[in-house]
């Protein structure tokens, strides 16, 4: 099937690597022209590191066809997320699909946080998320045309983590989050729902603090770490790639999931049923 997205704009932020770039190729495979934002630097004291850029999510969309116009924006700044979009808008002629898909990750006990590190969780993962569909809703409303948006939570929006209680709470607010604008924006035809992964092949997992933490050894090999990783799976895999969450984004951007909205879906090859 080809052209699940022909003629549409999604908006998608954390564009640059990951998941978010996943998603920017997936889209613009199914006939999506993109809005891409991303953060060149990650926030302060995180355990996320992009190995990628946006110039290259901009030439992996363009060689597939579609156009894209990317923008380094914070999405901690309403403001600059507002001009990125308002300009992304003027240059595509529409917006249907939004992806709020950034966000930074770090561990640490809830108690033991300081207030300067739980705050840039919460501003990234939980306000930012809530920023970008403040910039991004207006124009699907204009269009009048319905739409969809993603909104990126975590196995830990379902169920209580260890050691990572800023991050927890975030992607349990986006929920709230969505639940609410489901209800919001159902009378324009605009639909709202969460993904929910389990552990993705990205840098945000591939980094020394968290191979740590999944390993709980404190200098671990590759094997041990990937040991650590296939416990918290019931699929006899070890990791979730980006694209797999990209696919189950174009499902619920698509008018294949016209009846779908308020819904948190897991993409965790089974880890909560562990």
């Amino acid at each position: 099937m080809t052209g699940r997205l022909e003629g549409k704009v999604a908006l998608i932020t954390g564009a640059a690597g990951g998941v978010g770039r996943a998603q920017a190729i997936r889209f613009a495979q199914e006939g999506a022209d993109i809005i891409a934002i991303d953060l060149a630097t990650p926030p302060e004291r995180t355990t996320t590191g992009p190995s990628q850029t946006l110039a290259d999510t901009v030439r992996a969309v363009e060689a597939v066809g579609r156009r894209i116009s990317a923008f380094a924006a914070d999405v901690r700044d309403q403001q600059a997320l507002d001009a990125a979009v308002a300009e992304g808008v003027g240059a595509l002629g529409r917006l249907d699909v939004i992806c709020a898909t950034a966000g930074i990750s770090s561990t640490g006990a809830a108690v033991e946080l300081d207030a300067r590190r739980w705050q840039t969780m919460l501003d990234v993962n939980l306000t930012g998320v809530w920023r970008t569909c403040k910039a991004g809703i207006p124009s699907i409303l204009a269009g009048g045309r319905g739409g969809s948006l993603v909104l990126m939570s975590s196995i830990a929006g379902l169920r209580g983590l260890v050691g990572v209680g800023h991050y927890t709470t975030a992607k349990h607010g986006v929920v709230g989050l969505m639940r609410s604008l489901a209800n919001e924006l159902a009378p324009h035809a605009v639909r709202v729902n969460t993904i929910h992964p389990a552990i993705v092949r990205t840098p945000m997992i591939e980094n020394p603090a968290t191979m740590r933490t999944f390993s709980g050894v404190a200098d671990p090999t590759r094997e041990q770490f990937e040991a650590g990783v296939r416990t918290m799976h019931l699929l006899p895999l070890t990791f979730i790639e980006p694209e797999d969450i990209a696919n189950a984004s174009l499902f619920l951007a698509s008018d294949e999931a016209r009846c779908i909205t308020g819904v948190t879906l897991p993409v965790d090859a089974g880890h909560c049923l562990k």
